[in-house]
């Protein structure tokens, strides 16, 4: 697979766009990164896609790390894969600098400056119904998200246990103030014991 500039162009301006969607996160955006990645463009697999997230959520730093990674997935294939040597490895850079700016640069701006104004006007009714009503919106995006990840391994009757310890960790966080960090170490266990 090869891209143009048109493509890295295309690239380049879909992160920008879903800069300014990533109401609570750049991984709310997973489901339609995934639809424009492997659907739409087919320059990466499921796997890749899939991959790359539970890599980088894996890994100690800032959530937004997957991007970095799904670009550099995307300029390494461009570029033939691991065995494709220099141009490769020059291509999966060029993904990861075009994610990144893309994903970063609308958000942060526009961040700025609605923070600054909001901080200067945050006894206004029209910006404390504002972060009340996001609140929904965010929780229905990070659903979204995990049920793209979680529907990659199969339906909940291949894979029950899964889907229930899913749904358990998913009630705790709700209902309890569990420091997730024991749940993931749970999950980590049950992995471990081959139960999920």
């Amino acid at each position: 697979m090869s891209l143009t500039a048109a493509d890295w162009l295309a690239l380049f301006t879909h992160f920008m766009s879903l800069s300014l969607l990533a109401i609570g996160g750049a991984i709310t955006t997973a489901p339609d990164m995934h639809r424009y990645l492997v659907d739409e463009r087919h320059w990466l697999s499921d796997g890749q896609f899939t991959s790359s997230i539970a890599l980088a959520q894996a890994a100690p730093g800032p959530n937004v790390l997957f991007i970095a990674l799904l670009g550099w997935n995307v300029g390494m294939n461009a570029g033939g894969g691991m065995g494709g040597g220099l141009a490769a490895w020059a291509f999966a850079l060029l993904g990861v600098v075009l994610a990144m700016v893309g994903i970063m640069l609308p958000s942060t701006t526009l961040t700025f400056a609605a923070a600054r104004w909001g901080h200067q006007n945050r006894e206004l009714r029209a910006v404390r119904a504002f972060k009340q009503g996001m609140a929904p919106i965010v929780i229905a995006l990070l659903i979204s998200t995990g049920w793209i990840l979680a529907a990659s391994h199969g339906s909940p009757l291949q894979h029950g246990p899964l889907w229930l310890v899913t749904g358990i960790t998913a009630l705790l966080v709700w209902r309890t103030r569990l420091h997730l960090l024991w749940l993931l170490a749970a999950g980590g266990l049950l992995g471990w014991l081959g139960w999920i």
